[in-house]
């Protein structure tokens, strides 16, 4: 209900204050109403319009219990008011929640004055401060609070405020465990003194330097608590306005443990716990650095472990694992403290030693290596005996980087390799060259059989007794626009080394069976057409079936393929290479034992497979027409052969005294120069038709 305006008769009963309705007009940020005994409006300023919204055509008159009283609270103002008009009883200054025009709440703090005018009439003034902004910026001040409690009471984080000068004032920890102390023990107390001495004196170093400029300063520590070693993170932050240091303490053991996991990967190997080729190189990196500065040496040892690959494949990874360990351990137990052993990889390590004055202490350090391996390895009940090769290389003679050093020292492994292993060797130049020519053999050789740069060359086999040719051995050759002829004894190797072999393998068995059959039906004669194989191709599952499908497509009968197998594929000793040579028996394919007498254990290679053929290697048909040894040597050789039903092929005859002997020996077949170099398929065709022995 609108309130009734009665303003023409309280100006006729009133006088009108002049200069404090002035001052009251003049703020709008509070609100003050005048009322009389009757309690209707006599004053009206804008701060009242702002906050309930009657202006102040609309108020003068009104009852206050009209305007902004809630009808709840009328009789209690009423009264209140009377009370103070005939007893004077002070109504008190207080919150109360009013209501404006629309008849939403409003919160004010209300203060009262009672004035007597001349007409000894009491008129009183209230004084109206709106609480409502104050009211939500307490609450939010709360819900902050709570929100501040909350958040810390769910973070794992330590607080600790401090002093300038490191005092400890408060704290805050959700977790009591992470405390180093008690709070009864530090609160009070500097936070230098409370901690170990040298994790004290990092938290002040950081406190003088976010006094001395703004922003946060960091830094990790390690501390042991009652219950483990921990490691945690310190945020240090100044609030100058405050003159405080706020100090934030994370626990990050965990991090930290993930990170150490991660670092031992990633520069360290998981089987031996030797740095890795990362952390090596740049261990000889920085002692390059050193070297040069202390005008001194460094030494790079590159070690390979002589015929480890035999002793994995024949024995297991599970053996070969605990070998490379032990390996790892006689290498460590062997240098001094100051130097590095690490693993390449595979069954290579590197040795790096540092401040050296001369060659001569990597030599002693390369003698004493090869002196301490020559201890037997005891492996589960095992007694293996493994030798090193070993590659020096030594800063600046033999290189300026930590990448030359060890590409040098490599190679210098190779030439001990090829010195008969168990032996060292000081890089040179003229090694360097043949590595080289061994990258180049590499990088040519990828595509070489797309380009088709390989051509397969036969060399005849004859019949002693009859002088006739009775088949070939397909051997490869290649001839490269770069690098131009390439013997097998260098391309051979290498493919080997790549995996390149396999596919070149099936190249040689594709063209060898091809020509097999053509050569066959030209000359009307039974060929036997003898390829290489090598260990590599043995581990190709599809080898029989490939073999299979090339003799059918070749239309020749298996009888007529000969497969020669060395002593090295023997030696792996691996189940596979069993079931191999057992299938391809059963097929009808002849096997051969190439090489014959090179080896270390041949003869009981000859009783555990079904040869057909053995090969007696050139080396000792070279000698029969010199020395009885090898002469009564490649005697006992057939006569044993032909005992155990084996064709005898002699390798490598090139004088006629040679064949003259090994027809007196009763020998099979020979092939060698003194009969026929290797030729291409279309210079044996025209060769093999009326071809006859020497006489």
């Amino acid at each position: 209900m609108k309130p009734k305006n009665n303003s023409n008769l309280l100006i006729k009963n009133t006088v009108v204050n002049d200069p404090l309705h002035q001052l009251f007009d003049a703020v709008d940020a509070i609100s003050v109403q005048g009322y009389d005994e009757e309690r209707r409006v006599i004053y009206w300023n804008i701060g009242s319009q702002l906050l309930y919204g009657y202006s102040k055509k609309e108020a003068l008159g009104a009852k206050i219990e009209d305007l902004i009283i809630p009808k709840s609270l009328s009789d209690i103002v009423i009264n209140a008011h009377r009370d103070w008009v005939q007893h004077d009883i002070e109504i008190p200054a207080s919150e109360i929640t009013l209501c404006n025009k629309n008849g939403d709440d409003v919160n004010v703090f209300s203060s009262h004055v009672m004035f007597t005018n001349q007409y000894n009439k009491k008129q009183m003034y209230c004084i109206d401060i709106n609480l409502t902004d104050i009211r939500d910026a307490q609450a939010e001040a709360d819900f902050k609070d709570h929100m501040l409690e909350a958040v810390l009471e769910a973070t794992p984080d330590l607080f600790f405020l401090l002093a300038e000068n490191g005092i400890i004032i408060d704290h805050h920890a959700t977790n009591k465990t992470d405390l180093y102390i008690s709070p009864k023990q530090f609160i009070g107390q500097s936070m230098v003194d409370v901690l170990p001495h040298d994790i004290g004196r990092k938290f002040q170093t950081h406190i003088n330097k976010v006094l001395k400029k703004s922003g946060v300063s960091c830094f990790e520590y390690e501390l042991t608590m009652p219950h483990g070693v921990f490691h945690f993170e310190a945020r240090i932050s100044h609030l100058p306005k405050y003159k405080q240091i706020v100090a934030i303490i994370r626990d990050i053991t965990e991090q930290h443990k993930t990170a150490e996991v991660i670092r031992q990967h990633a520069y360290f190997d998981t089987l031996t716990l030797l740095p890795n080729r990362f952390l090596a190189l740049d261990r000889l990196s920085q002692m390059i650095i050193e070297a040069e500065r202390d005008t001194e040496k460094t030494a790079v040892l590159f070690l390979d472990l002589d015929d480890f690959k035999k002793v994995n494949d024949s024995l297991g990874h599970e053996i070969g694992d605990k070998l490379l360990i032990e390996s790892a351990n006689r290498l460590k137990q062997t240098i001094r403290k100051e130097d590095t052993v690490g693993r390449l990889g595979g069954d290579e390590f590197i040795i790096l030693l540092r401040s050296l004055s001369d060659n001569g202490n990597a030599l002693a350090v390369a003698e004493n290596l090869l002196k301490v391996f020559r201890d037997p390895f005891q492996i589960d009940g095992r007694e293996l005996i493994l030798t090193l090769s070993i590659g020096i290389a030594v800063y600046p003679e033999n290189g300026e980087s930590a990448s030359d050093l060890l590409r040098n020292a490599d190679t210098a492994m190779y030439q001990a390799k090829a010195l008969g292993r168990n032996s060292y060797s000081f890089f040179t130049k003229e090694m360097n060259t043949v590595m080289l020519r061994r990258f180049e053999i590499e990088e040519q050789m990828h595509g070489a059989l797309e380009r088709n740069e390989f051509e397969v060359y036969y060399q005849p086999q004859l019949n002693v007794k009859s002088g006739t040719i009775i088949g070939a051995e397909a051997l490869l050759r290649w001839h490269n626009p770069a690098l131009g002829n390439i013997t097998p004894a260098e391309f051979i190797p290498i493919a080997e080394h790549t995996g390149l072999i396999v596919p070149i393998g099936q190249y040689v068995v594709k063209q060898a069976l091809h020509f097999l059959s053509q050569w066959q039906d030209t000359d009307q004669q039974m060929y036997t057409m003898a390829v290489n194989l090598s260990p590599l191709q043995f581990r190709d599952k599809k080898l029989l079936s490939f073999i299979k499908s090339c003799i059918k497509n070749a239309n020749v009968k298996a009888e007529n393929f000969e497969l020669e197998i060395t002593e090295g594929v023997l030696m792996t000793g691996q189940s596979y290479i069993d079931r191999a040579l057992t299938e391809l028996h059963q097929l009808g394919i002849k096997l051969s034992m190439d090489d014959f007498g090179t080896g270390y254990s041949s003869l009981s290679y000859l009783r555990q497979y079904a040869f057909d053929v053995l090969k007696i290697d050139k080396t000792f048909i070279d000698g029969i027409t010199q020395n009885k040894e090898d002469r009564d040597l490649v005697k006992a050789t057939i006569a044993m052969a032909h005992n155990l039903n084996l064709m005898v092929v002699a390798e490598g005859v090139e004088i006629n005294e040679q064949l003259t002997i090994l027809k007196a020996l009763q020998c099979d077949y020979v092939q060698g120069y003194y009969f026929s170099k290797p030729v291409p398929a279309q210079q044996l065709l025209a060769l093999s038709a009326h071809y006859k022995l020497p006489t």
